[in-house]
């Protein structure tokens, strides 16, 4: 028996099938197209997602030959803070999604944070008032199209995250429901009750009945035929936003185990255990996953731009072709001879915590090449990740011996090696780059009782290299000073 995935990401929409041990078999993806629409707006349409969730699952069943029969369930990731507004009765989005990079609702937070708003919201949600989270953009959204507003107001509309929005459509409108991962990156959530939280739903002026149910991340998700692809519905088992599922692949499941997914952008969480803490330093609190009852929190620092610096060095500058050349571009040169790229096209967070700045390369000067400024992309990931983690060994109180990485970027050794130099601690890079599927499928390895507990999870196999600290210190000190100082200068 064999359990399917489904990885809707910020970029594309990727069918995965897993064997009974998390191993990967075989997978097929489909990216979609990014809107730019105005200065700083993000946005997908959230049809076109739907049908490539539904052409690349059916492309994967009909490669690797799989009747109903073979499979337990299917499992979904995805990015967590993109919304989508949809109709009740179809299930068609009556919006395009608004994406976690988009910046609309700026000015909204920052009239809340000037109201005093703010200790509030962070205590109920252990976020931050910031447009990286979705609930100011809905408000900016129910503001600009009544229409909208009014179909919310009478129930002929509703709210969800990917997950949501995906689940109700796979499901024919049976199931309107999330987990608690992608709840609670709305800014709607209250992570000390679990629930959607009545005076921050009137804060941002949301009608809560639009909302989803919310489950376990092993519970289930009603049943799919793929819309007619299988003769026989199965289960959806295992739903969990992308950040936390990497962290549950990585099988961080302690106090002090730390990960870092390297997609578009990054998320460094730490697990902080079934106790709530606050940050002192701007880390946000976040929820881990909630099972049997028992929530897990984890510290979590948020990079806005790291996969997505090197696929705006390909993409607008048109310095590379592919990702694949940065590793030799970057190794070709012997240092960054003094180039710091500090990737704020969105602003940065934590530490810093300022949407209003913008993107820079400094200390550019006749002699840097293509491949310094390559090199300095690059580098500027290790440096936001360092960033993050100094801050979370202060506020939990502990030595992090270890950071486990995922995502696509840790095939490249020079970013890995560089993580680990700067860091100072060792690079564990998860060879399976799907790791957030696989979070997923074990959510639903546990909900299909196919293992017991968090334990036996830890039984399943890993392969990962270790990239231990190689860097002369004193070297990695001034290298990082030199990214503090390029981003003293921008702010």
């Amino acid at each position: 028996m064999k359990i399917l995935a489904l990885d809707q990401s910020t970029s594309a929409t990727k069918a995965l099938l897993f064997g009974p041990d998390g191993q990967l078999l075989d997978s097929l993806s489909l990216p979609h197209k990014q809107y730019y629409p105005q200065s700083g707006w993000v946005e997908h349409d959230a049809e076109e997602i739907y049908q490539n969730a539904l052409a690349v699952l059916s492309q994967l069943i009909d490669k690797t030959s799989l009747s109903d029969a073979d499979l337990h369930c299917l499992s979904i990731t995805n990015q967590r803070e993109t919304v989508v507004v949809f109709d009740r009765d179809s299930g068609q989005p009556l919006y395009p999604a608004i994406v976690w990079q988009c910046r609309r609702g700026d000015p909204l937070c920052q009239q809340l944070i000037t109201d005093g708003h703010e200790k509030m919201v962070h205590q109920k949600t252990g976020l931050r008032i910031d447009t990286y989270f979705p609930a100011s953009k809905l408000t900016w959204l129910l503001q600009e199209e009544h229409s909208i507003r009014q179909k919310l107001e009478q129930g002929e509309a509703l709210i969800g995250t990917i997950d949501a929005y995906l689940i109700y459509r796979l499901t024919g409108g049976a199931v309107f429901a999330t987990d608690h991962s992608n709840a609670s990156r709305t800014l709607l959530f209250n992570i000390t009750t679990l629930g959607w939280d009545a005076e921050l739903c009137d804060l941002f002026s949301i009608p809560q009945k639009a909302l989803p149910e919310i489950r376990e991340s092993s519970a289930v998700f009603g049943k799919t035929d793929l819309n007619g692809t299988l003769s026989e519905a199965i289960p959806i088992c295992g739903v969990m936003g992308d950040s936390q599922a990497a962290l549950f692949a990585q099988r961080c499941y302690s106090p002090g185990d730390a990960k870092v997914t390297l997609g578009t952008g990054s998320s460094v969480l730490l697990n902080i255990g079934e106790t709530l803490r606050y940050s002192q330093n701007g880390l946000l609190s976040a929820i881990g996953w909630v099972y049997q009852g028992k929530p897990t929190y984890a510290f979590e620092g948020i990079i806005n731009y790291s996969g997505a610096t090197v696929a705006w060095l390909r993409d607008q500058l048109q310095l590379i072709d592919t990702t694949a050349e940065t590793e030799a571009l970057a190794l070709s040169v012997d240092s960054n001879d003094g180039v710091y790229f500090v990737p704020a096209f969105v602003g940065l967070n934590a530490p810093y915590w300022r949407s209003d700045i913008k993107a820079a390369i400094l200390g550019m000067t006749p002699s840097t090449t293509r491949a310094h400024v390559v090199r300095a992309a690059l580098e500027s990931i290790a440096y936001q990740i360092k960033d993050a983690l100094e801050l979370m060994a202060g506020d939990a109180e502990t030595q992090l011996n270890a950071i486990h990485g995922d995502g696509g970027a840790v095939r490249n050794p020079f970013l890995m090696q560089f993580i680990a130099d700067i860091a100072g601690i060792t690079a564990r890079a998860s060879q399976l780059a799907e790791l957030s599927a696989l979070g997923a499928v074990f959510a639903g390895m546990l909900g299909m009782g196919l293992y017991n507990s968090l334990q036996d999870l830890k039984s399943i196999p890993s392969d990962y290299v270790d990239y231990v600290p190689q860097m002369d210190e004193g070297v990695a000190r001034e290298l990082y000073a030199g990214w503090q100082a390029a981003v003293k200068h921008i702010l």
